[in-house]
């Protein structure tokens, strides 16, 4: 069985930039999951002793403090700003984009409409940053019945798919009187899509490597399964399961931006060490 890597795929600028920050950030903490991946936020405890906090309360006591990739809220960074507390802004500048966005179109009058999922960190952080109405959905349907203004301003989360952004514009764009539409999804997940697609196209056997709770992973598996039905998420190589490559010719490889090169090397690894018959 031939073992192919998409083309692009893995860390993105962003999340290289955030671990480069907490590297040499040592005993500090983040506020929040610096990344969505366990194991490299493990490795950072363990060699750099930096810590993973989820609350404001629980900050207290640290002295420097990282602010996460997905951004946080303009009211939590207020708060630390005010404590005088060392912040450290490992915010990726693709999500500092949007905010920049919502709280300038905002300003001047625009409803905001986000294409997103409203419990994720990125959006809740973004969404803080409007001062007028905002609405954060995942396809058009949801706005059907919803009273907006007749002056709208479009953004997406960064890691969401581009045709289905487009439908949402279409729709609002047949039903206000001025849309603004910002292309605020990343450059790096756009390429790495594309190259899943591709690669999936010709695989019989997809392994998508990402945390769990990684939306950009889990975009790329999703578009892996509508051209490769034996697609499989997993977050390393403990996860792989030997029979899913029983009587495959070419397994593709992609992973999510938030997963390190080590992790991609290991689940490799593991799968050269199957003998598959078929």
């Amino acid at each position: 069985m031939k073992i192919e890597l998409a083309s692009s795929y893995g860390f993105c600028f962003g999340v290289k930039r955030a671990i480069k920050i907490a590297e040499g950030s040592s005993d500090s903490a983040t506020y929040g999951e610096l990344i969505h991946n366990a194991d490299e936020i493990s490795r950072l405890k363990d060699n750099f002793n930096v810590k993973t906090l989820t609350t404001m309360s629980e900050l207290k006591d640290e002295n420097n403090i990282i602010i996460r990739t997905h951004g946080i809220t303009k009211n939590d960074l207020k708060s630390l700003q005010d404590s005088g507390k060392k912040i450290i802004d490992a915010t990726c500048p693709f999500v500092t984009k949007p905010q920049n966005i919502v709280e300038k179109m905002s300003s001047e009058g625009y409803d905001i409409v986000i294409f997103g999922d409203k419990n994720h960190p990125e959006i809740k952080g973004v969404m803080s940053y409007s001062k007028r109405a905002v609405f954060v959905v995942l396809s058009s349907d949801e706005l059907k019945g919803v009273k907006i203004s007749k002056k709208v301003a479009l953004i997406s989360q960064t890691t969401k798919k581009i045709e289905d952004y487009q439908k949402i514009a279409a729709y609002l764009m047949s039903r206000c009187n001025e849309v603004r539409v910002f292309n605020t999804i990343c450059n790096a997940t756009l390429e790495n899509q594309e190259a899943a697609r591709e690669l999936a196209n010709r695989a019989d056997v997809m392994i998508i490597i990402g945390g769990k709770n990684s939306s950009n992973t889990k975009q790329l598996y999703l578009i892996c399964k509508q051209y490769c039905f034996d697609s499989y998420h997993v977050e390393n190589e403990t996860e792989l399961k030997k029979e899913w490559f029983v009587g495959k010719k070419l397994c593709g490889i992609s992973a999510g931006a938030s997963t390190p090169d080590w992790i991609i090397q290991n689940v490799v690894d593991e799968i050269e060490k199957f003998e598959v018959k078929d």
